[in-house]
């Protein structure tokens, strides 16, 4: 017998779940949820009912799948704000913690702490499919993407200024971001690589989330 295709509901969910919090998330966050039709919204919103205590908040698919795109790009925006502001603060010799600690004294103000970068499979991916989508209005994400994606390049440039050619330089944390084991588009493990092609072994990578390094770091001192 043939598949009734009119019963396979098929709809478009964002994930919005924290690593490392991923099945509390998964219950307590509110959810969108789009279908390719109103039966299919109307049929997966009910799945997700069943388990999520957050609201299930229904739409179509084209804009769920936009909405998860644009609270990425939300985010490296503001992540690249503060990394930009601490390549700034370096240029003119300024302590950026300082300013950022000061300057979010005002009651509209919360400028994130800037890093190496900004890793991940979404944050560092989904802005670039808003940028391909519409090339030339989406210039303010494709900016902040540049910007992040430069920041361990900024990175290298510091520990080479800072280090002697006999440095023996340690790289505390590969993972895209504390206290997890993943690697994906991480800006720290470009930052150790980086390095590990000039001092070789005498870079000392701690992960301790691991259990073991990307292959590109063999030979490479593991704490």
């Amino acid at each position: 017998a043939g598949v009734d295709l009119s019963q396979i509901h098929m709809a478009y969910c964002p994930e919005r779940v924290l690593p490392g919090k991923i099945m509390t998330e998964l219950v307590e966050n509110d959810r969108v949820v789009g279908g390719l039709t109103p039966a299919a919204t109307h049929a997966v919103s009910g799945f997700y009912r069943t388990f999520v205590r957050g609201a299930v908040l229904e739409t179509d698919a084209k804009t769920a799948e936009m909405c998860k795109l644009t609270e990425n790009s939300f985010r490296d925006v503001n992540i690249a704000f503060a990394n930009e502001m601490s390549i700034v603060a370096d240029t003119m010799g300024l302590d950026v913690w300082e300013v950022i600690r000061l300057a979010n004294r005002h009651p509209r103000v919360n400028i994130l702490s800037p890093g190496p970068g900004v890793g991940g499979h979404c944050i560092a991916v989904d802005p670039w499919f808003i940028v391909d989508a519409a090339p030339a209005e989406a210039r303010l994400i494709r900016t902040a993407r540049e910007v992040n994606d430069s920041k361990p390049h900024h990175v290298v440039a510091q520990v080479l200024a800072a280090a002697g050619k006999d440095a023996v330089v340690a790289c505390l944390g590969l993972a895209f971001k504390a206290n997890i084991d993943d690697f994906r588009e991480s800006p720290a493990r470009l930052v150790a690589v980086t390095l590990a092609r000039k001092y070789g072994a005498r870079i000392k990578v701690v992960e301790p989330y691991a259990s073991e390094l990307p292959r590109e770091f063999e030979g490479t001192s593991a704490e």
